[in-house]
């Protein structure tokens, strides 16, 4: 028998359990933790988590730290996605059980966007670059999206649609809690929010084709090396959605100065977008690797 015979068996087994398909169908719609599917599942957190075990353990479930939560997740990548994508087409979704469990998760979250007053306004600053970037990911393909300093996870939003996978990193434990809710209350699918510093980020190379650097290189202590990093996860013929914010320097001055970083990190940059011209707020540029145009040329 071949391994991925006997790894199929396995999977099979795991999922004949309508808890597990429960937990499974809950952490397919968005990463969730231990406490939240205690709360929804209705099972001791002891239970939930020899569960959750037997999921991680058959390749049906992927986990991260947070702080001090874990997060579970379907894994979207792997040698066996195609079988996996096979046996949650299977979940019966449409049973009330597994509605209910998807509403419950969602007035959880919503509880918690509730509690927080902090809400954002959208200027028209924010609602043109938002123009520009879907105008920019309409002409080329998303695929694996990257939000480096995600906050609440607005641009994901914004582009998750026309992803084929979406991450997004922020210092912010906080911010990045907000993000998961207004995530999955936008009806987002399959996001991962992670803890991750922008000079060193918890991913393999050449992992993503679309990078967005999101307002964090005007404050960095050192942007070529926040571009290198950057630079170092992008697929061949992938770009860097380069946004920073103009209202403490003069877009003149940044354009250079963004110039020069890119030079150093060696990326080829596109001349910048300004918005708004008349009220400038937001720069965004869109760069690429040298080495990776000189082969394609």
């Amino acid at each position: 028998m071949s391994i991925q015979t006997e790894k199929l068996i396995q999977q099979l087994k795991v999922i004949a359990d309508m808890t597990r398909m429960r937990l499974l169908a809950l952490c397919l719609a968005t990463e969730c933790s231990v406490s939240e599917l205690t709360l929804v599942v209705g099972e001791s957190q002891p239970r939930i988590s020899q569960h959750l075990r037997a999921l991680c353990e058959s390749g049906m479930l992927v986990k991260h730290r947070d702080g001090k939560r874990i997060y579970y997740r379907v894994p979207r990548r792997g040698t066996d996605a195609d079988t996996r994508d096979q046996l949650l087409q299977l979940l019966p979704n449409h049973e009330r059980q597994f509605i209910d469990d998807y509403q419950r998760l969602r007035e959880l979250r919503g509880a918690e966007l509730i509690a927080d007053d902090n809400t954002e306004q959208v200027s028209e600053a924010d609602r043109a670059i938002y123009r520009s970037m879907i105008e920019l990911t309409v002409t080329s393909p998303v695929g694996a999206l990257l939000d480096i300093g995600c906050g609440r996870g607005q641009l994901l939003k914004l582009l998750a649609s026309r992803a084929q996978r979406v991450v997004g990193v922020d210092i912010d434990a906080e911010a990045r809690q907000i993000a998961r809710a207004e995530l999955m209350l936008s009806g987002v699918p399959g996001c991962t929010l992670r803890k991750g510093d922008m000079y060193r980020l918890p991913f393999d190379d050449a992992e993503f084709d679309t990078i967005i650097l999101d307002d964090v290189l005007g404050s960095a202590a050192s942007p070529v090396k926040a571009l290198i990093e950057a630079r170092r996860l992008l697929k061949p013929g992938g770009r860097l959605l380069l946004l920073l914010s103009l209202r403490q320097q003069p877009a003149a001055d940044l354009q250079l100065l963004l110039a020069e970083w890119c030079r150093t990190a060696n990326l080829r940059i596109a001349p910048p977008r300004i918005a708004t011209r008349t009220n400038p707020v937001w720069m965004l540029a869109v760069a690429s690797s040298v080495e990776q145009i000189e082969v394609a040329a």
